[in-house]
């Protein structure tokens, strides 16, 4: 009988170290788990910014577009007056020449 006692209370301190081990095993995860769970946010964080920056520049390559098409009206009206401006100046100089004094 007490060989039976001996080798039950071996084996409930077997059981019981078990338990511990994996008890600190449990702890372990639990730590690592919530390791994981803020660096997730972080990175959910950090690709909330990305998004935010690209939507940006988005914002920012429409509103070039924008600029260089008013820049090439622009520029086709400065043409457009400049031709007409040459024009104006044939004209003058052929009516100008039509009031020449002889000296």
């Amino acid at each position: 009988i007490e060989g039976l006692i001996a080798d039950s209370v071996a084996r409930v301190e077997q059981g019981a170290q078990l338990v511990n081990d994996t008890g600190t095993t449990m702890e372990a995860i639990l730590r690592d788990v919530t390791e994981v769970t803020v660096i997730m946010k972080q990175i959910a964080t950090a690709s909330e910014e990305q998004s935010k920056g690209i939507s940006q520049v988005g914002v920012a390559i429409t509103q070039m577009d924008g600029v260089t098409q008013q820049n090439a009206s622009l520029v086709e009206q400065v043409s457009a007056a400049a031709a007409a401006l040459e024009r104006q100046t044939e004209e003058l100089q052929r009516s100008v020449q039509k009031f020449r004094l002889t000296a």
